[in-house]
């Protein structure tokens, strides 16, 4: 947290040799809008203006010369005085205050106040300045054992009626409808996917997704291809969902093709029975219905579920005993966790999708269907990130029937996200909660309440102040591990 570099001190024109200062670093990582710092250095007074780094809003910091000694130490966010849990602190006369002492001989200096380094300014911030490698706290299996066990034991003895909010609304769509007027309307409501309904089976059939969507423009694209923009002001949902059961067919032990049953859940079935649903299906929600009969007939839809709300109960139960939970302090570079882009010299077994800003939207989407993605970090030519292209961004084609003007070989990445600038959506889509990021240094606890949020399902790993793209980690990514 801290990277202070001596400045050793010479002898005045009187004699008298002048106090050895060393400018040290203080980071708050935690977020806020305005964080100052304040200390016995300060005299507890005038608090000193934190400014945020470059590329990652929620880590602030500042650099103040100190005298070699003791010092104490606090932020103020938002107005409200907080120490950093994960540093040294005492209780003073303060309350608890963080701590740091300075040597006045550098070869005494603890290993993490590590001295400048060269072509590196002392403003930058990396990781390597945070937690060096070989400072990374290893957790034991067995805690990663215990931290599972407790959250099995809360989803499981947990149900999908946790997940209905007090109120909202759920739109369904009717599989008899064109599947232009489908997507339009995926558009304009600002949603990613939706239920379908057959009127006459008076059932829920099947689920409409982006993904669909994508499939459709591709076809559309295709030379040769059976379905033709004019079929497609008529095609309906339930024609394209026949036509794609067959392309995805799957096969029983008898040689029978069978169609792809719909995944659904009940609303006393289990957090975990939901999750490991999702999960294992690939899935990115599934349709609660309640049946007050035992045949199953009349179903009400009561929710739609995904992972992002189990999350949110996760970190709601346990935030205020996150002790009894080693694995969520730490960070996430220490744990199994996500798709990270390879060291030099290493191998890895899945390689991280990226494109840049001037790539055709023909590979973006070819590139989420064969990588089975739910996004596409958009880097420049080093690497850094610049935006993130996702499943979801594919429905702001919907607006003026872009769809019918473009070529997806011509038009590009960065074209098309322009298209979804001016698109307004009531849960986040379309803007900048879409692009999260976090440090890898980060602790999987502040990853996860990220991801909890709605309408976000992945975080991309950057490195400090250049943004280079380190990795990524989605949802599901967060369940494989919680679940084991």
């Amino acid at each position: 947290m801290f990277g202070p570099s001596s400045d050793r001190g010479h002898e005045s024109g009187g004699g008298v040799p002048r106090p050895v200062l060393f400018p040290t670093r203080f980071v708050w990582p935690y977020g806020g809008r305005r964080v100052l710092l304040s200390g016995s250095f300060t005299r507890w007074s005038d608090p000193i203006l934190m400014s945020p780094v470059e590329g990652c809003p929620t880590v602030f910091q500042v650099v103040c010369n100190l005298s070699p000694g003791y010092h104490q130490y606090k932020f103020v966010v938002d107005g409200e005085w907080r120490h950093d849990e994960h540093q040294p602190f005492v209780n003073g006369n303060y309350g608890i205050v963080n701590t740091i002492f300075l040597s006045g001989e550098p070869d005494m200096l603890p290993p993490i106040f590590t001295p400048e380094a060269p072509g590196r300014s002392n403003m930058d911030v990396d990781n390597d300045v945070y937690m060096r490698a070989d400072a990374i706290p290893r957790i034991s299996q067995a805690d990663i054992e215990v931290s599972r066990h407790r959250i099995s034991a809360f989803l499981s003895t947990h149900t999908a009626y946790e997940l209905l909010p007090e109120s909202g609304k759920i739109i369904a769509l009717d599989v008899n409808l064109p599947v232009k007027q489908a997507f339009h309307i995926l558009y304009e409501q600002g949603i990613p996917v939706a239920p379908l309904w057959d009127f006459y089976k008076a059932k829920i059939v099947g689920v409409l997704t982006a993904l669909d969507f994508i499939l459709i423009l591709r076809e559309l694209g295709n030379h040769g291809s059976r379905l033709t923009e004019e079929e497609l002001e008529t095609h309906t949902i339930a024609a394209w969902k026949e036509g794609k059961s067959h392309i995805n067919r799957q096969i029983d032990s008898n040689g029978r093709v069978y169609p792809r049953r719909l995944i659904q859940a009940g609303p006393n079935d289990s957090l975990k029975e939901l999750a490991l649903k999702i999960v294992q299906n690939n899935v990115a929600t599934i349709p609660v219905v309640h049946s007050s009969s035992q045949n199953g007939s009349f179903p009400q839809l009561l929710h739609l579920a995904s992972l992002s709300g189990i999350l949110k109960c996760i970190c709601r139960h346990f935030r205020h005993s996150s002790g009894s939970l080693p694995i969520l302090q730490q960070p996430i570079c220490a744990i199994p966790l996500g798709t990270w882009l390879p060291k030099i010299g290493e191998s890895t077994g899945r390689p991280l999708a990226m494109l840049g800003p001037n790539a055709s939207l023909s590979d973006a989407l070819s590139l989420l269907v064969q990588a089975e993605v739910s996004s596409i970090p958009i880097v420049d030519d080093n690497d850094s990130l610049l935006d993130i292209y996702s499943r979801s961004d594919i429905t702001a084609l919907a607006k003026d029937k872009a769809y019918a003007q473009i070529s997806l070989d011509e038009m590009t990445i960065h074209q098309a996200l322009q298209l979804g600038q001016d698109a307004s959506s009531p849960y986040g889509f379309f803007t900048g909660q879409r692009c999260q990021m976090c440090l890898r240094s980060d602790p999987l606890h502040r990853v996860m309440e990220r991801l909890a949020n709605p309408g976000v399902r992945r975080v991309v790993i950057v490195e400090a102040g250049s943004k280079r793209v380190e990795g990524i980690i989605s949802l599901s990514d967060v369940f494989r591990f919680l679940l084991g």
